[in-house]
């Protein structure tokens, strides 16, 4: 399903955080919030899941408003993977996974069965499931919040910089295994990440932000090729790569 962000507007203690923010991201495909630190983006992924209010504007899914929903519709059609990963440490991986659908009143079979699903998708070994979380490691944690967040099957997902905490080889293998499960689940996903290169090799279509605007939309040709705004190119320049060997 589409996700829709029309006119979203958000202030903090009368400052202005979001200013008239619209994008819609289409069924199947993959969306980056990319910009500096203070720009919006994990706010606008905080209105989406409907943790808090905003002053104008609207979230849809396809043509249904949040406002239309009470928080529990609307939690189950989006999945949610936070910075950390946000598992429960006193519980092991399959009892985090499984904690929502239990809730839901779902058979233990049932359960079960999504699960080892699940788990075949992001390619994740039965004996971890059974670990807590400071017994896993940092892709393995990951594995199991984007286990839990894709396990009542919703329309969208959002990840807040999921990959943010790990090291470099383990990033780099995440997130080519994130782009063949997004492509997998099928599912509208909206991820926010600090580094353009991932939000590049991630998603079809990147958001700028700044200042709580949508400074430019596209891809990076068209950030390159045709910036916007001169923060545009600002921000490209930021992205530096390492010198060439023979420059050190």
């Amino acid at each position: 399903m589409m996700l829709k962000i029309e006119n979203v507007s958000k202030s903090f203690n009368g400052k202005p955080v979001l200013r008239d923010i619209s994008f819609a991201v289409p069924q199947g495909s993959t969306a980056a919030l990319i910009g500096s630190s203070g720009s919006g983006k994990t706010t606008i992924l905080r209105i989406a899941l409907g943790l808090i209010p905003f002053d104008k504007g609207y979230v849809k899914i396809n043509d249904q408003a949040l406002l239309s929903f009470d928080q529990v519709e609307w939690s189950d059609r989006i999945g949610y993977v936070p910075q950390d990963g946000g598992l429960f440490p006193h519980l092991t991986g399959s009892q985090n996974v499984g904690l929502v659908p239990k809730l839901r009143g779902w058979a233990k079979s049932r359960i079960n069965d999504r699960i080892q699903t699940l788990r075949q998708l992001v390619e994740l070994e039965a004996s971890v499931l059974e670990r807590y979380p400071h017994e896993m490691s940092g892709g393995q944690k990951q594995r199991v919040s984007m286990m839990r967040a894709a396990m009542m099957d919703p329309s969208v997902m959002l990840l807040d910089e999921p990959m943010a905490a790990l090291d470099p080889i383990i990033r780099r293998s995440l997130q080519q295994e994130l782009k063949s499960i997004f492509t997998s689940l099928g599912k509208t996903v909206v991820i926010v990440t600090h580094d353009l290169g991932e939000a590049v090799y991630l998603a079809e279509n990147v958001i700028l932000l700044h200042a709580g605007r949508i400074v430019q939309t596209g891809t990076y040709s068209d950030f390159l090729l045709r910036p916007a705004d001169p923060f545009v190119t600002e921000f490209i320049n930021a992205h530096r790569t390492l010198p060439e060997a023979r420059d050190l």
